[in-house]
């Protein structure tokens, strides 16, 4: 793909869309950047855009920007019916995400996960265990490094492993990962692609340019995924926490078993895993699975399972107050996420709910809150709307504020229960990111015991 002396928009000045631009840089295009904050709150982003050696333009936050533009580049996150997405559309001019845009530049063999939930895990535990074997790893895309980050440097690495999120695959044409990992569809980002039948056919796009060399890895106790098996040309393996499969891994009492493709089978203990919850069960076997593809040897992947303990904001145990337990599951901005939080607990569990609607059913949640919910409360916009949905299945309170509900939430638990960040929303509406949002909760929870 020759971009020398072509025009690319690019939407977006965050991590991605500043990336982009470097890369688009070392290839002598000319750069027109956009973003719907002002020039004045880019931030770094403006001294680093004007320090790259190329023909750069930053232009007004509209279709303008598209007079003579070659190719379009958005950020993630910048919606489909963004008015210069619709009108680059219109006129017949590519469109591309950082991924696809990436792909097209790659020369290392990639494994990439996606999923509604669990992504960041895997994608992790993946690299920790390739970094176990000695092999040198570019880990990245949807969660830290942009993919485009790595294309733009020397490309060291045996391996590529990334995070892929549905923003990303929406534009995606030529997309083609050696393995591909679909963990679980369940709703998520209607508000963005519009039906969760848009959202999941997206995801499963993933695996649309593999072929019989390659490799899919599915959740067969999720429908949704565990239906494509025989309509995908890779072949496949899956994984399952509830019953055995003929191809792949699964739960057996506290051993997960790896059945190979020659009738052999490995096994490994589940006290390996040091992460709550079923989920992450499923997760490590997905994992397991793309890591044997590629060569790790089975006591490499023991040791790096062992001494695996998540990632910061998901299901992350806080601290303790007068016997009170927090953890901070900020990350877990929709529904499915909360479901999986729920399930990780005995304990009886005061929960954090609320922030930015993302169109989730919250409705789905009444069971897991009726089993093992003292109390729900509830903070931000979407306050009111949760409570119409499940308010009446336990108590309920509601906040403005998190920090509101934060302390509320802790005059509610006696000693022993859980209080549960796991807001199944955006942050948005009051802060700049689930991070930032967890470390908030976080900060809290460290202050002196009152």
């Amino acid at each position: 793909m020759d971009l020398k002396a072509k025009k690319v928009a690019v939407i977006g000045v965050g991590k991605t869309g500043l990336a982009t631009a470097r890369f688009l840089a070392g290839r002598e295009a000319r750069i027109a950047v956009t973003d719907a904050k002002p020039l004045s709150a880019w931030g770094e982003a403006s001294a680093a855009l004007e320090n790259l050696q190329a023909e750069l333009t930053v232009a007004p936050y509209g279709p303008e920007i598209l007079t003579d533009a070659d190719l379009v580049v958005p950020s993630p996150g910048i919606y489909p019916d963004n008015p210069i997405l619709v009108e680059a559309v219109r006129r017949g001019i590519p469109v591309l995400s950082e991924l696809e845009l990436a792909w097209r530049f790659l020369k290392t063999p990639l494994v990439a996960i996606t999923g509604t939930n669990g992504k960041t895990t895997v994608t992790s535990l993946i690299g920790e265990i390739f970094r176990g074997a000695g092999k040198k790893v570019f880990v990245g895309g949807n969660i830290g490094a942009p993919l485009i980050g790595y294309v733009d440097g020397p490309q060291g690495a045996d391996w590529a492993v990334v995070e892929v999120s549905s923003f990303q695959l929406q534009w995606a044409q030529t997309f083609h990962p050696r393995i591909a990992v679909l963990l679980n569809v369940t709703s998520d980002h209607i508000d963005y692609h519009g039906s969760f039948h848009a959202y999941r056919e997206i995801k499963e796009g993933i695996f649309a340019r593999q072929n019989a060399s390659d490799l899919a890895i599915l959740n067969a106790d999720e429908e949704t995924t565990a239906s494509l098996r025989g309509r995908l040309t890779a072949r496949t393996e899956l994984f399952s926490s509830s019953g055995a499969v003929d191809r792949g891994m699964f739960l057996s009492g506290e051993t997960l078993v790896h059945l190979l493709p020659a009738g052999e089978k490995e096994e490994y203990p589940l006290a390996m895993i040091h992460l709550p919850g079923r989920h992450n069960c499923e997760n490590v076997m997905a994992a397991i699975l793309a890591a044997r593809a590629c060569g790790c040897p089975p006591e490499v992947i023991i040791r790096a399972v062992d001494g695996f303990r998540g990632i910061a904001h998901r299901i992350e145990y806080a601290g303790e107050k007068n016997g009170v337990l927090f953890y901070d599951d900020s990350k877990g901005t929709n529904v499915g996420a909360v479901m999986r939080a729920l399930e990780s607990f005995s304990q009886p569990v005061v929960l954090l709910l609320g922030g930015r609607d993302k169109e989730g059913d919250f409705q789905t949640l009444a069971p897991l809150i009726r089993r093992g919910v003292k109390e729900v409360v509830l903070f931000g916009e979407a306050r009111e709307k949760i409570n119409g949905l499940v308010g009446g299945v336990v108590k309920t309170t509601l906040a403005p504020t998190m920090k509101e509900a934060m302390e509320k939430a802790y005059r509610s638990a006696s000693p022993g229960d859980v209080v549960l960040l796991s807001p199944g929303c955006a942050s948005f509406d009051e802060f700049k990111d689930y991070k930032e949002r967890g470390d908030r909760f976080q900060e809290w929870v460290r202050q002196p015991k009152r």
